[in-house]
């Protein structure tokens, strides 16, 4: 679990009762295993808890908002968001800390947004007040939805990292991204050299993290590449409600093109760079990491009963 003091108020009385529900939870075996696997899916879902909102409000707009209302649908969209911003914060589910990197995620993707749209690279739906331009006012949240996820997954699982590349060379890498989401309209797309940046900056660094008793790892490039995939997951269901169009959806609705997966990574390490500016990445505790090397021992000796190896 993770330090309680890193948690808000609901989410510590949630946490004191999860503690106590999984109190008997086995130690080994399969069903050890599975109350892991639970806890996991059950945090990561608690994460995406303001894009999920948000999400299941576009899908619903689509299905069910009616074509001649007096509010126009962005419009609808654009205050749903902002109730939704607001009940996180006045129900304790997300710190005046986190909103503040949720409102720079908002800035940033609100800018790359009016460019985007005013050379055509997508387009949304034009009507509605609550805009700037051609942009809808909930773009922005759709970005702050990101930000929000990276901010709370930081804290929910405890993550930790080994050979984390120092923040002012992660700065520059990340703003020569976003600036090559601009230039590449005019010059060469630099996203292979950017991409191939990326690896090696990143290449040797492990993230620990813990969702219930065991610490695990994995390199951060797999948790990069791994949050990317949801994104564009959720860009499809976004797309097929109707949230923006891209010109080749235009006369009709298809998946989004895998091609995209390069540019969510991209945008990803914006957003972890972003996010260890008000949450410095932490090293691994020595016990965790003599833990680890303890249980990588164990995983050698088939005799050991040990129930999960942290990869």
């Amino acid at each position: 679990m993770p330090d309680r003091l890193a948690l808000t108020s609901v989410e510590g009385r949630i946490d004191a009762a999860a503690r106590r529900l999984l109190a008997s939870a086995p130690t080994s075996g399969a069903r050890a295993r599975l109350v892991e696997f639970g806890v996991f899916v059950l945090k990561q879902a608690w994460a995406c808890v303001f894009g999920a909102a948000f999400l299941v409000v576009v899908v619903a707009a689509k299905l069910w908002y009616p074509d001649d209302a007096a509010l126009a649908r962005n419009d609808a969209l654009t205050i749903a968001a902002i109730l939704i911003q607001v009940a996180m914060i006045a129900g304790r589910l997300e710190t005046l800390r986190e909103l503040r990197v949720v409102v720079l995620f908002h800035l940033v993707g609100t800018v790359m947004e009016l460019f985007k749209t005013d050379v055509g690279s997508w387009a949304y739906a034009a009507d509605g007040v609550l805009r700037v331009g051609g942009v809808p006012l909930y773009s922005g949240f759709m970005y702050a939805a990101v930000g929000s996820y990276m901010v709370r997954v930081y804290r929910l699982f405890d993550l930790r990292f080994e050979r984390y590349p120092r923040r002012w060379l992660t700065a520059i890498v990340a703003v020569l991204i976003y600036v090559n989401f601009f230039t590449h309209h005019w010059i060469v797309d630099l996203r292979w050299v950017l991409i191939a940046a990326v690896v090696l900056l990143w290449a040797r660094t492990r993230m620990h993290f813990r969702f219930f008793r065991g610490t695990f790892r994995m390199p951060l490039l797999l948790a990069f590449a791994g949050v990317a995939v949801f994104i564009w997951l959720a860009e499809n269901i976004a797309t097929f409600a109707g949230a923006w169009v891209y010109p080749s959806q235009v006369g009709g609705w298809h998946p989004v093109d895998a091609s995209k997966l390069t540019s969510w990574f991209l945008l990803m390490i914006v957003s972890v760079v972003l996010v260890t500016w008000v949450y410095p990445p932490r090293p691994p505790d020595r016990s965790a990491t003599a833990d680890l090397s303890e249980q990588d021992n164990e995983m050698e000796d088939p005799s050991s009963d040990r129930y999960a190896r942290p990869s």
